[in-house]
Formats: structure tokens, C-alpha cells, sequence
């Protein structure tokens, strides 16, 4: 095996620069009737259907590093490869198909490796000082919010370290502590993600839902050691988490992780979608529970029997995953809140325009006397 692995690569090295190659390999193996020999001639046609396959997987991650860099093929002036498997000619004709220009052929694409493993290996030293190596963090990192959404607070591939924040608030009234659940990934919903760690942040001052400022901020240094920290800013207090394993994956199982959250994106949007349908319907019953209780008594029994209806008919469509159903239902509840605050407003506007009047009138019956 070792032999005829030995000469499949020394084939493929060859037809680089050749258009067929011989393979002899004599007694490679033998049974009851003798010793067998390997003798063919392989065509780089041939090697080139064979690669194929797995050549055309670099598009991908070409297309992908593009994009998080935010440029297109035509943004790049140059192109270099590095490591022995590009000269290949149909690596380097595949590339110029997804890119739109040759690749430089001046270095050596061997060389590269020896000369940026070289120049890392000095800077690591310290021998040389003007040359900046960055690290970047290798999945997003975020929080679990309402509904399972995973809410990134710093993005794949930011360059550490880095420090970010974001305020937050609780879900519910009179809430007096939060749980503050910690991923990593790139998928829309938090089970679909890594949990790296959980905390509670307790003592918080009871407050109507969406009063308390919840401020997370996600903090990684050099070494890639991640800090995360949940302040209420009216009281000052803290409670956090330090997460080091924060980058442990391994190579494939971070690729496995971008992978699907690219093959599921459209699957994840529609969950995502639900998600912040169901919780905007729930902000908005919220809201109108709250509104009848406090304008009730000034609510014609009509407009406070429609809104009921709306509410519980809004409340069902939750139940369900119908995305434009719980839509649908949240807007013919906005829209019947609206028509009877306006109904409110006017009657007010009406209310006080007469009162004016009639202190006018009063007012000048006195002058006339």
C-alpha cells in the first residue's frame, strides 16, 4: 500500500507539467498464481475527472472568506496560492474561473509555506517587531434571548481583542433576576448553537417587564480568554462568567459548524421569523392588557369587546407556528386598539373644545352686564 501510495503521488506531481505519465510498480502483490505487477499509463484528463470533486469544494471557502470580508472577486488585485496541491493546473484553472484573474505564478506556492511559517516563527521570537499577527475568533459568541434566539454580541471573525456591549431588559413584571446563557455558533436559534456557560444575575429591583437595563458585554483578550459580565445599571450590580475553552474546536468541527448554518440558513430564518413574531405579539398583548386596565372606564363596552376578541384570537395564532398568521392576528389587534384610542382622543378633543366655549360664552355675558 505504502508503494503504490508512494507512486499515485509521484503520478500527480508529474502530470503537472505532463500530459500522461507511466506507473510501473512490479510485484506489488502476488496469490497462488504468481507474484502481479501494476503497469498503466494515466492522462492528467484522467487524474483531472478524478479531482474534480473534491477541487471543486475550495469554492466555498473562497466565497465564504470573501464574504466576511465584505468584497467580491473583483475587489482582489492579486491572487498567490500556497501548498504543493495548487500546482495542479486544474486548481489553478478552477481559481481563475471563481476569481476572474490568473494566479501569480512568480513565488513558488512551496516556498510560501516555508516563508510565512519562517517569518511567524520570528515574530513569535521576537526578532522582528514591525509585523502585527492578528487572531480572530472563529464563531460568533452571543446570548440566548426570548423565544431561543441567539443574539450575537461579537461576530465570527472579529479581530481580538475585542470588547463589546449590548443592553437587554427582562420578559417579564417584577422580575428579579436574569440567567445569562452563553453560545457560540453561527445558527439563528440557540439550541442549534454551543452553550459555553451560564450565570445568574439576581437582586434586581422589581420593574414592569422592559423597565431594568440589563447590560451585557463580552470582553476576550489576547489569549483568547473570554470575559462576559451582566451589570443593572441601576444598581450597579454584577455577576459574570470566564469562559477559556471559548476556541477549543477543532478545524473540522468549526468548518462543520459554518457549513450548517449556511445549508440551514433559510430553515433558521424561518425559526427566527416565528420567534420574533411570537415575541412581538406577546409585547403587544402586553401593552393592550395593560392599556384596558388603565383607559378602561373610558372605553365604549364595543371597542373593549373587540379588543378582548382580538386578544384571545392573537393568543391562539401563538400557539401555532404560523408566521403570518400571528402577523395577520397582531395587526387586526393594532388596528382595533387604534381606532378606539382615536375614538378616546377625539371624544377628549370634543370634550374640551366645549368647555372652552362654553367659559367663552360666559365670559362675555359678564362683559355685556
Amino acid at each position: 500500500m505504502a508503494r503504490l501510495k508512494e507512486a499515485a503521488e509521484k503520478a500527480k506531481i508529474e502530470l503537472s507539467n505532463l500530459l500522461t505519465t507511466d506507473i510501473d510498480l512490479p510485484y506489488i502483490t502476488s496469490d497462488a498464481t504468481g507474484p502481479k505487477h501494476l503497469h498503466m499509463t494515466l492522462t492528467r484528463a484522467k487524474l483531472e475527472q478524478l479531482a474534480r470533486p473534491i477541487v471543486e469544494k475550495i469554492r466555498e471557502p473562497i466565497m465564504r472568506t470573501l464574504a466576511d470580508a465584505k468584497l467580491t472577486p473583483k475587489d482582489i488585485d492579486k491572487i498567490i496560492l500556497i501548498g504543493g496541491q495548487t500546482k495542479m493546473p486544474l486548481v489553478q484553472q478552477y481559481i481563475e474561473e471563481i476569481m476572474g484573474k490568473k494566479p501569480e505564478r512568480g513565488i513558488d506556492p512551496m516556498e510560501c509555506v516555508a516563508i510565512g511559517a519562517a517569518v511567524q516563527g520570528a515574530v513569535l521570537a521576537g526578532e522582528i517587531t514591525d509585523i502585527l499577527l492578528l487572531d480572530v475568533t472563529p464563531l460568533s459568541l452571543g446570548v440566548e434571548t426570548l423565544g431561543g434566539v441567539f443574539t450575537k454580541i461579537i461576530e465570527r471573525n472579529t479581530t481580538i481583542p475585542v470588547k463589546r456591549s449590548q443592553i437587554f431588559t427582562t420578559a417579564a413584571d417584577f422580575q428579579t433576576a436574569v440567567t445569562i446563557h452563553v453560545l457560540q455558533g453561527e445558527r439563528a436559534m440557540a439550541k442549534d448553537n454551543i452553550s459555553l456557560g451560564r450565570f445568574d444575575l439576581t437582586g434586581i429591583p422589581p420593574a414592569p417587564r422592559g423597565v431594568p437595563q440589563i447590560e451585557v458585554t463580552f470582553d476576550i483578550n489576547a489569549d483568547g480568554v473570554l470575559n462576559v459580565t451582566a451589570k443593572d445599571l441601576a444598581t450597579g450590580k454584577q455577576m459574570g462568567i470566564t469562559i477559556t475553552a471559548s476556541t477549543k474546536l477543532s478545524k473540522e468541527e468549526k468548518e462543520r459548524m459554518i457549513r450548517e448554518a449556511e445549508q440551514y440558513a433559510e430553515q433558521d430564518r424561518r425559526a427566527r421569523e416565528l420567534a420574533e413574531a411570537k415575541n412581538l405579539a406577546d409585547s403587544l398583548i402586553y401593552t393592550t392588557e395593560k392599556t384596558l386596565n388603565e383607559l378602561g372606564d373610558k372605553l365604549r363596552d364595543e371597542h373593549k369587546s373587540r379588543i378582548r376578541k382580538a386578544v384571545e384570537e392573537l393568543k391562539e395564532a401563538m400557539k401555532t407556528d404560523k408566521t403570518e398568521e400571528i402577523n395577520r392576528k397582531a395587526e387586526e389587534l393594532r388596528k382595533v386598539v387604534q381606532e378606539a384610542g382615536a375614538e378616546v382622543y377625539q371624544r377628549a378633543a370634543s370634550q374640551y373644545a366645549q368647555r372652552q366655549e362654553g367659559g367663552k360664552t360666559s365670559s362675555e355675558e359678564e362683559a355685556e352686564r
